[in-house]
């Protein structure tokens, strides 16, 4: 692998950048033949800009793809300034990575300036790894994607925030809250479908009350059993209850071994560690088709009581 190459471009344009990145590719080898899509990152803070990359990175080798990130510096600068980063070889994975920070009356234009840089006849998807629009399909980035992702986990408040991912649903939509859970919901669904083969008639779900999964977890469970289904703060768990059997599936808060348990069978240990974001992030750009068990996801929400 190529050392990575990182350019530092302060006060610079949309068209010096360019110009940067045809001499990069020249000098390091960087081609965008085999890209799969355009990824841009919209991170609010900071705090997570960094690690939005490392995902990104991550899934870029998976999904060849060119990674923008772009964000305000100063919105209430009196002069619009448009500051930059490239990085490309061994720091951008599969991809090259190019980060915009825009200040003054630009930071009202974040769509306008990441157009320049889209590769052209590829898919983009629009990622926001904490504070997101209320309905990301109408916000600017968001138009120019065809699949929009959200992360309730870092919101200010995760349940909140997830609940307020149905109002401004648009197909196309998800959340990295819903990917925590896929191996949580394959392990459910495949212990229900064995025998007894009996109706779930209550569910209970439980865990932290900062993890939104959790709660999407639950309305999923809500959306697909007619009894009714609890969220509780807690050990983590999730118990289904059926007439003659209890199927409950356990993992320590921090542990990576979870055990699934049924009544009158021996325990068995299944390997389920927290899923981090650069896989959740993986899984979703596998799909860019609309979610619409997602969807019945976020609307079973509102079905869940709360303990």
């Amino acid at each position: 692998m190529a050392a990575a190459v990182i350019i530092d471009m302060p006060d610079t344009s949309t068209t010096v950048i360019n110009k940067k990145l045809d001499e990069l590719r020249e000098r390091v080898g960087a081609v965008t033949m085999g890209r799969v899509l355009t990824l841009v990152i919209a991170p609010d803070s900071e705090a997570v800009l960094e690690e939005s990359i490392e995902a990104a990175n991550a899934a870029s080798h998976e999904h060849p793809s060119r990674v923008i990130v772009v964000m305000n510096r100063d919105a209430d600068a009196p002069v619009a300034r448009l500051d930059a980063q490239l990085r490309v070889g061994g720091d951008s994975g599969a991809g090259e990575v190019v980060v915009l920070w825009l200040s003054g009356p630009l930071a009202g234009h974040s769509a306008s300036v990441v157009v320049p840089f889209l590769l052209p006849d590829i898919p983009v998807v629009a990622w926001w790894p904490d504070i997101a629009p209320a309905v990301p399909a109408q916000d600017p980035l968001g138009k120019l994607a065809i699949r929009r992702i959200t992360d309730a986990t870092n919101g200010v408040d995760p349940l909140s925030a997830i609940k307020s991912r149905l109002p401004g649903y648009t197909p196309g939509d998800t959340d990295l809250a819903w990917s925590r859970i896929t191996y949580w919901r394959a392990l459910l669904a495949s212990a229900v479908d064995q025998p007894p083969h009996e109706p779930i008639t209550s569910a209970l779900v439980s865990g932290l009350k900062t993890e939104p999964a959790l709660d999407v977890l639950a309305g999923w469970l809500a959306s697909r059993i007619e009894g009714p289904v609890r969220r509780a703060v807690g050990e983590l768990k999730v118990e289904l209850v059926r007439t003659t059997e209890t199927i409950t599936l356990s993992r320590p808060q921090e542990g990576v071994t979870a055990t699934l348990s049924r009544t009158a069978k021996p325990d068995a240990l299944v390997p389920l560690p927290r899923r981090e974001t650069r896989e959740c992030l993986a899984e979703d750009l596998r799909r860019l088709d609309p979610d619409a068990i997602y969807c019945s996801a976020l609307e079973g929400i509102d079905r869940v009581e709360y303990l």
